[in-house]
């Protein structure tokens, strides 16, 4: 999607910086109510939490193509060619977060010393515990949600990874909805801003599971670095046993993401009849 030139913030080290028209609707209110204040220091606490997210990918060598800022956390979009394990995936989602965290330490100590002003400092570290414990909600695409995703993908197969993170995250967003019409029923008004979050949650989820053949093409496709992982290490490679009449597409949702695979192919008598590794039926399933 090609953004309008008053969206875009700056170009730092090839990665676009956006804000997303979530947060421009909130800057339009601010200026209306007169609180412009707290939404320079609302994009400050933003800006710096995904900052947070980038020096860590950038750390892991993952490359980060562009961020949309949105008033409770962001949107990157990684390229990671197969290079995004669990364990670096966890670490970049908890390092947003943790620059909260360390502001609100930051701003306690000025406060304690009796720098600034103390209602300031007071909103500040209660907009950062705000930011990061929303962010810690195990829902796509918050940073909960990456690390609740990637801490499963140790357990499951990729493709039930995906898909039930999915719909969990899904659920979870309705919730939010319905929560935030909630007052509704007793007469009261709405809760504007969980309505805002809410319907956004829901239709990035939607979108994700519309796109989750494409994301699972897109693991299978990257899957070369996972083996080049195990030839190095000298690791053993997870076994998958399947019959000979399992359909293709059945086997490879098998795949879990940390893991290299050999398929042990069984006839009706589950005699072992082959031994496959996994580049090859990928590359059949693709009709290489």
């Amino acid at each position: 999607m090609i953004l309008p030139k008053w969206y875009r913030l700056i170009r730092l080290r090839g990665i676009q910086l956006s804000l997303h028209p979530l947060f421009v609707l909130i800057m339009l209110l601010s200026v209306i109510t007169g609180r412009f204040l707290e939404l320079l220091t609302l994009f400050t606490i933003v800006f710096i939490h995904e900052m947070g997210h980038v020096c860590a990918a950038l750390l892991c060598g993952i490359s980060v193509k562009s961020v949309q800022l949105l008033p409770f956390g962001g949107v990157a979009v990684m390229e990671d060619h197969g290079r995004l394990t669990a364990a670096r995936e966890i670490g970049i989602a908890i390092a947003g977060p943790l620059q909260n965290l360390l502001l609100i330490f930051l701003a306690y100590g000025l406060q304690q010393a009796g720098y600034g002003s103390s209602g300031f400092l007071a909103y500040f570290i209660q907009a950062n515990a705000i930011i990061a414990l929303f962010n810690l909600m195990p829902v796509l695409p918050l940073d909960g949600g990456k690390i609740f995703q990637a801490a499963l993908s140790l357990l499951l197969p990729y493709y039930a990874t995906l898909l039930w993170c999915g719909r969990v995250s899904i659920a979870a967003s309705i919730t939010v909805l319905i929560y935030a019409l909630q007052p509704l029923g007793t007469g009261g008004g709405i809760r504007l801003n969980l309505l805002m979050i809410g319907a956004f949650l829901l239709y990035s989820n939607l979108t994700d599971q519309r796109n989750l053949p494409y994301r699972f093409v897109s693991f299978l496709m990257n899957r070369e670095i996972v083996y080049e992982r195990y030839r190095l290490s000298g690791s053993a490679a997870r076994p998958i046993v399947a019959f000979s009449a399992k359909p293709l597409d059945d086997i490879l949702r098998l795949f879990k993401r940390n893991h290299y695979h050999f398929i042990y192919v069984m006839n009706e008598d589950k005699t072992i009849v082959a031994v496959v590794p996994e580049q090859k039926l990928i590359s059949s399933y693709f009709g290489m």
